[in-house]
């Protein structure tokens, strides 16, 4: 639990847009939000929160592993980054135990958070795993997103073998915008407005938790199985 709260230090993207607040009353009101969030963690261990968990969908590993994970991300987020980063840790450690889906929750505030959200589910279309090596290259490169725009979006989706024609005539369907948008609003409903979010094991997680914050809640789950 200490692992958990004192996680709570870290700045999601949400909280970051707050205004007027001194610094010892902003981690005040978040060490109160992360006993609550803790609090609610408890609860969700015994009624586990249910994501749209869907076989069309890029996953890395399997949704049928012991443990599933689900991010609601925006790729122009630095804290998603971080948050990249140890999903890709967690999965080195517990590799087929664990499956992941990244879900979208673009925040109106970044411009090229949709756009790069349209981006990854085109390039999912053609193929899943070129999908996530587009997602890993956005990370990797967060700084030129916002500088590069559309042109690096389209350096980064050729770099990972997308048909370029093909992702632009995908990109702006009624499946790829339904997805985002169903996204958005499973976030919302799980309580999930800032980011990113994750749903581990149908416990939730709201911001760029450490790796500890992750194992605790995977190995309570391995152990109950």
């Amino acid at each position: 639990m200490f692992k958990v709260l004192l996680a709570g230090l870290l700045v999601t993207c949400a909280l970051q847009a707050e205004q007027g607040l001194s610094q010892q009353d902003a981690q005040f009101l978040q060490m109160m939000q992360q006993k609550a969030e803790a609090e609610e963690r408890e609860q969700e261990f015994k009624t586990p929160k249910k994501p749209k968990l869907s076989s069309d969908r890029a996953v890395l590993g399997s949704l049928s592993a012991p443990i599933v994970i689900v991010a609601y991300s925006d790729f122009q987020c630095p804290y998603c980054s971080r948050g990249a980063g140890t999903i890709e840790e967690v999965r080195k450690k517990y590799g087929k135990k664990v499956g992941f889906i990244f879900k979208h929750l673009p925040l109106p505030f970044h411009q090229m958070a949709q756009p790069a959200a349209e981006y990854f589910e085109a390039i999912a279309i053609q193929d899943p795993k070129k999908a996530y090596r587009f997602h890993d290259e956005v990370f990797k490169n967060q700084g030129e997103l916002q500088s590069g725009g559309e042109d690096f979006l389209s350096k980064i989706a050729k770099q990972v073998g997308a048909d370029l024609a093909r992702l632009k005539k995908d990109r702006s369907t009624p499946k790829v915008q339904k997805r985002i948008e169903e996204d958005k609003k499973e976030a919302q409903e799980f309580g999930i407005q800032g980011t990113p979010g994750f749903i581990v094991a149908g416990v939730t997680l709201k911001g760029a938790y450490p790796l500890a914050s992750f194992e605790e809640i995977i190995e309570r789950r391995l152990k109950s199985k």
